[in-house]
This record gives structure tokens, C-alpha cells and sequence, in this order.
């Protein structure tokens, strides 16, 4: 049996309400398991403003899988506004993180990893990231694991044969598709008019995906250039 690992969320609200989320990933793939029974709505259907970018046939796949896995999060939180403050708890098998922030930077986070791990086409090729979850993370910090993570990607495609991008020319267009996704999902909850909370906390990853996504590498790297000193001629760099 593949051993499953989980990611709890907890927020506990100014009110005293507690809403507490687990997420269970298989710990090889890091792939969502999903719970025995999956609520559909009709805002889950693949159809419903499907993404234009999504591969997915709904004779094959009648429902958005990350629809389909975010509907008790997102009817958790239909009443929530972006300003509510919450003490947000976050535990993993090796560590936890806390935060006091407003709720929807929780919700960000927590919908972020529903998304990428759910087997959406698309924002799978963020599931590796999920190896090193990082809640509340920064852009930098973000954009820093993102290219880490692709370039250790073109390492094993060149082991099975393909061909590796080490130019990183084709890392922004990742970024451009998951912002499509983002911005059709966004389309997607409107459809059920929840309160802003979880409307704005897809604006915010949104707001990554673009970042990163419509903005030039180069640029984006030099900031971590001096961090490298070691692995680069003296000389080459200005001391930090």
C-alpha cells in the first residue's frame, strides 16, 4: 500500500469558530487522495466554464477534478470576508507553521495545494513543489523553489531521453497556463457568489502566476545571482 502522508490546515476564526481541512497525498507522487465520497455540485462540472486551456474530454471526466476537490473548502468558506483575521495553523509529518493573518492568505495557500495536487493537466507540473510545501511563502521564495524545481525537472528528462530546457525557455509559458486556469476558476465560484474571501484568495495566486509567468527570466534570477558566489570565478560577482 502506498504510504500516505497529510497536511492539515486549521483556522481559528476572531469568532471561536475552528474549520479544520485535511489534505492526504500519496508521499511518492504527491497526488491527492481523494475522500470516499466527493460532494458534486454543478459548479464542479467539467463543462462550467471550463478552462480554454484544459485537455480534459467530459465524456471521460464529467467534473473539474480540482473542483471536485475543493467544493468543502470553498462552502466552508462561502460566508467569509478577505478581511476576517484568524490564527492559520498549518502541520505537516515534520513540521508546522502559524500565522495571524487575514483569512483569505489561508485560503490561498490551502487552495493552491488542493490545485496542483488534484490531477489537473495543467497545474500538475507544480506538484513536485509540493515536496517542499511552503506555506505563506514570498514571491521571491516562490520563484526561487519554481526554478529549482523545472531545472531539476530537465535533469530527468534528459535521463529518459528528451530533450532539456537548461535556458529556461519555456518556464514563463507554465506560468501563463496556470494563470488561465486561475482566471477561468475565478469565473467558476462566481457562478455560486461566495463572499470575497475565497474569490480573492485565487486573485493572490493569481498575482504569482502572472509574476512569474509575464515577466522576464533573466531579470527574475539576478536577484539570487549573488547567492552563488560559491560555485562561480571570483571576481565574477559583487560581494553580498
Amino acid at each position: 500500500m502506498d504510504e500516505i502522508i497529510t497536511i492539515g490546515y486549521e483556522f481559528h476564526l476572531r469568532s471561536g469558530e475552528k474549520k479544520n481541512f485535511s489534505v492526504h497525498l500519496n508521499k511518492n507522487s504527491m497526488q491527492i487522495v481523494p475522500e470516499p465520497s466527493t460532494t458534486v455540485r454543478s459548479w464542479t462540472k467539467l463543462t462550467h466554464h471550463q478552462c480554454p486551456n484544459c485537455p480534459l474530454n467530459p465524456e471521460t471526466t464529467p467534473n473539474c477534478p480540482i473542483a471536485a476537490n475543493l467544493v468543502d473548502v470553498i462552502e466552508s468558506f462561502k460566508d467569509s470576508l478577505s478581511i476576517e483575521e484568524a490564527d492559520i495553523t498549518i502541520r505537516s509529518e515534520s513540521r508546522e507553521y502559524h500565522k495571524r493573518a487575514t483569512v483569505q492568505y489561508g485560503i490561498g495557500s490551502l487552495m493552491g495545494l488542493y490545485m496542483v495536487t488534484s490531477d489537473c493537466p495543467v497545474m500538475d507540473k507544480l506538484r513536485p513543489m509540493v515536496f517542499t510545501h511552503l506555506p505563506f511563502s514570498t514571491l521571491e521564495e516562490t520563484l526561487f523553489r519554481a526554478i529549482s524545481m523545472y531545472l531539476l525537472a530537465q535533469y530527468f528528462r534528459e535521463q529518459h531521453g528528451q530533450t532539456p530546457d537548461w535556458k529556461l525557455e519555456h518556464f514563463t509559458r507554465i506560468f501563463q497556463d496556470i494563470a488561465e486556469v486561475n482566471q477561468s476558476f475565478t469565473r467558476r465560484l462566481l457562478r455560486i457568489n461566495p463572499a470575497d474571501a475565497s474569490l480573492n484568495a485565487l486573485v493572490g495566486l493569481d498575482c504569482f502566476a502572472i509574476a512569474l509567468g509575464f515577466s522576464t527570466v533573466e531579470e527574475n534570477l539576478k536577484e539570487f545571482e549573488p547567492l552563488f558566489q560559491a560555485y562561480l570565478p571570483d571576481g565574477n560577482l559583487p560581494k553580498a
